[in-house]
Order: C-alpha cells, then sequence, then structure tokens
C-alpha cells in the first residue's frame, strides 16, 4: 500500500471533528442507499444504462445537499394571483468532473445547477508503477477565483486523482468554497483528501472498508468508467 495515504482513524482521532468536513449522506435511511445499492448489486450491474442513471441520482441528491450550504437572495416573484417571497441562488458553483467516470455522476449536478459552467479533466493512474501515480493529460475550467466549486468524481480510492486535479484546477483562480463530492470512498482515500485539501468540505454516499492490494476500494463496486460506458483495451 502507498505509505502517503495515511489512514482515516489516524488523521481524525476524534469523531467530533469530522461532520464539519466529512458528509456521508448514506449514513442515515433514505433512497439514496437504494440507489447505491442497486450500484453495487453485480445482476443489475449489468444494465449500463441503469448504472448511468443511478450515479445521476446520487449526484442530484448530493447536488440537494450542498444547495443548503449556498448563499441566496430574497426576491420577491410575482406569480398569477400576486407574489410570493422566495430565495434564489446568489451564483451558481462552478462543475468539475474527471473524465470518463465522472460523467453520468456529472449529469447529474448539471440536472440541479443547470447554469452551471463546467471543468473536466482527465486523469488516469499509470499502471505498474510500485505505488500510485496519476497521470493528468487534459483539463479545462472556467475562471474559478471566488466562486464555489464542486469536484465530483465516483470513486475516491486513494485520492491522488482528485488532488492533483483540484491543485491544477488553482491555475483558473482560487475558489471561495470547496466541495469534494464521490459515490464511494475509502478510508485512506478520504484522509488524503481531507489533509491535502483542508478547504474543502468531502460528500460522499459511503465510505468503504479499505484499500486492496493493488488500491481498489473493497467492497466499492469496480471499475465504475467500464462499468457505464463499456470496458476498455
Amino acid at each position: 500500500m502507498d505509505a502517503s495515504l495515511t489512514s482515516f482513524d489516524a488523521l481524525v482521532p476524534a469523531a467530533a471533528t469530522v461532520p464539519e468536513r466529512l458528509r456521508v449522506v448514506c449514513a442515515e435511511p433514505s433512497i439514496a442507499n437504494h440507489f447505491l445499492a442497486e450500484l453495487r448489486d453485480v445482476d443489475i450491474q449489468k444494465d449500463s444504462l441503469r448504472f448511468r442513471r443511478n450515479l445521476q441520482r446520487l449526484g442530484e441528491i448530493i447536488a440537494t445537499r450542498i444547495s443548503a450550504q449556498l448563499s441566496y437572495t430574497p426576491q420577491a416573484i410575482k406569480t398569477p394571483l400576486g407574489e410570493a417571497a422566495s430565495q434564489l441562488l446568489r451564483d451558481f458553483p462552478v462543475l468539475a468532473t474527471v473524465l470518463r467516470a465522472g460523467l453520468p455522476f456529472h449529469q447529474g449536478f448539471l440536472n440541479y445547477f443547470d447554469q452551471s459552467p463546467s471543468a473536466f479533466a482527465a486523469a488516469y493512474r499509470i499502471e505498474g508503477t510500485a505505488q500510485v501515480q496519476v497521470q493528468l493529460d487534459y483539463l479545462t475550467a472556467p475562471r474559478l477565483d471566488e466562486r464555489v466549486l464542486i469536484l465530483a468524481d465516483p470513486m475516491l480510492a486513494t485520492g491522488k486523482s482528485l488532488v492533483q486535479t483540484y491543485r491544477a484546477m488553482l491555475r483558473f483562480g482560487t475558489p471561495r468554497q470547496v466541495h469534494i463530492a464521490a459515490v464511494i470512498a475509502s478510508p485512506e482515500g478520504v484522509a488524503y483528501v481531507m489533509r491535502e485539501i483542508p478547504e474543502a468540505t468531502l460528500w460522499v454516499a459511503a465510505v468503504d472498508e479499505k484499500l486492496n492490494e493493488q488500491a481498489y476500494i473493497v467492497p466499492g463496486l469496480g471499475d465504475a468508467g467500464d462499468l457505464a460506458f463499456g470496458s476498455k483495451i
């Protein structure tokens, strides 16, 4: 296992310090648990359309949770019969994701933050190395200065892809608020991201048991990119 990946318990020994920076959506009963169970199920995984849709659904659920942390402006809305007091989102966040597995998850956020600009990164593991190394080949983003940034990737294994992508994005400006979203995370990945991006709030559907010797999440769900879009050579 990569020595640079600190255990979650070692990084966060006091549970009381966790809730402000780590939000586990499926820790309580909700429909999100049903969608997550279908993503994991080896029989339901055979339906790639359903797999992609469940990633979207979890993106939508986490988008709703994050939306409660954003800024709103009171405004009177004219209706056919009068006026209604309302709260309008002050500015839409920038939505960023890591290709290719992140695309359906990203779409869930975009379904709700439908006026948001998007950023995309192509980051992947370099196979066959002693430690997990990440190659970042492509990155495009709007200006990030004083914006809210939501960086989404369905699988948070080691966390290195997310951290490297985030650091590369900072050349486009410094966000005023950072949210990182994943469907399934490992304890090691959570610890690494929380240590390397202390300004971020981390949103996950579930934190699983561990990383195995190949740095894949156990029990996890397999390769999210392959399950969503087909196997690669």
